[in-house]
């Protein structure tokens, strides 16, 4: 199919679809960045040890990547409308339910749900983007992961105070409103036809079975530089605050901590979004990103509360500009909106998968060692991989099929 006959939005409806997928990715990672600085008191009142409390995040991100690889079935029963609005539901419901079922089952299995949610929505929201804004496609998805990573920043600041007030329990459970209202915000901005494939038959056809990714070399060199990119973020989501915790500082400020790297990454999706069209060669930006992040993994194992300001800050604008660079990377390699997002099924449901692994192997080495420093040392190691991994992506390369 070809993009340029794929129903462009007005201005006004344009700016109204943006800001319903800023609301959608806004929803995307409070359900896991909340844990992070409540994590003692969860851990106390359900007796969890750091291996299954890391299930909290392992789970929802395993479950991104699953629900990723299951997505072009889904899409064709679905549509993006409904498929993206089926994910902010579940969200909301899972979040809610933690209200209720505040134990060990309870919260793995809602943390289960809320990964099938994020799923649908990371999966289908870039393929609407693509195809509503394809002028403009990387300054949008600078927007997008924006809001993924302003919606972890606020979740993690307000945690410890929302504790206090509605218990840990309920804390969780109120990031159930913000996901129901992008709902609604959705439904409104999903009548104009930008938002939905113009036609189902063409998704069908335009699928190419017989050249399908997992056949295709370099679909799959893009999986580990996705899955290792986003497994520095889930790894610092999950465990930065009980690192601060468990080094004597209060649990408010290890969320503040969290937030403000978190933050700095909000600040490197804007910047990307803004200058990425200056960079038709990715690799450039993408390496200087790495360097930032491994600076400030290095400052966590050396300096974590001496210097824990500016090693959030190059932190969270290393980390930051990895994931919408990857993601974009990921898009530079296709042209067709509608196979773009097969392709980027593909790459997240390996790359989400490999990222799961990350806040698994810090909780078992936590359990083990008592310690996360070793966790920061390997997902440095895990980052060189990564840059080393790019370099293969050159500008003007042959296209995926």
């Amino acid at each position: 199919m070809d993009q340029s006959n794929a129903p462009q939005p007005s201005r006004g409806a344009g700016l109204l679809l943006i800001a319903a997928i800023f609301a959608l990715a806004l929803n995307l990672r409070p359900a896991m960045a909340a844990v992070g600085p409540l994590l003692d008191l969860i851990e106390a009142a359900t007796g969890m040890d750091s291996t299954t409390a890391s299930l909290l995040t392992t789970l929802p991100v395993a479950m991104i990547g699953v629900g990723a690889l299951s997505i072009r079935p889904l899409r064709r029963r679905l549509g993006e409308r409904k498929g993206i609005l089926l994910g902010a539901v579940l969200i909301g419901l899972a979040c809610l339910a933690r209200a209720v079922f505040d134990g060990t089952a309870g919260l793995i299995a809602s943390a289960v749900v809320v990964g099938v949610g994020v799923a649908l929505i990371q999966a289908l929201a870039p393929v609407v983007i693509k195809r509503a804004f394809p002028t403009r496609f990387g300054t949008v998805m600078g927007v997008y992961t924006t809001g993924i990573m302003g919606g972890a920043a606020v979740a993690a600041a307000t945690a410890a105070g929302l504790a206090g007030a509605v218990g840990w329990a309920g804390a969780l459970a109120l990031w159930a409103v913000p996901a129901f209202l992008a709902a609604v915000v959705w439904i409104i901005a999903a009548r104009d036809p930008a938002a939905e494939e113009p036609n189902r038959a063409v998704v069908a056809e335009g699928t190419h079975p017989e050249v399908p990714f997992w056949k295709q070399p370099r679909a799959w060199a893009l999986v580990p530089i996705l899955g290792l990119g986003t497994s520095a973020y889930t790894l610092v989501l999950a465990w930065l605050p009980p690192y601060y915790v468990d080094m004597g500082q209060a649990r408010a400020t290890a969320g503040f901590l969290l937030s403000g790297m978190t933050g700095a990454e909000v600040a490197a999706g804007v910047l990307v979004s803004l200058f990425i069209a200056r960079f038709p060669d990715r690799r450039g930006p993408m390496l200087a990103a790495v360097a930032l992040a491994l600076i400030g993994l290095a400052g966590l194992v050396l300096t974590p509360v001496s210097l824990a300001v500016p090693v959030m800050l190059l932190l969270g604008l290393g980390i930051g500009a990895v994931f919408p660079l990857t993601l974009i990377l990921a898009m530079d390699q296709i042209d067709d909106p509608v196979r773009s997002g097969d392709l980027l099924a593909f790459v997240q449901g390996g790359g989400y998968i490999i990222a799961s692994l990350s806040p698994l192997a810090a909780g078992l080495l936590r359990d083990r060692l008592s310690d996360l420093s070793q966790a920061w040392m390997l997902m440095g190691l895990g980052l060189v991989a990564m840059a080393a991994m790019t370099l293969a992506f050159k500008p003007g390369g042959a296209k995926l099929r």
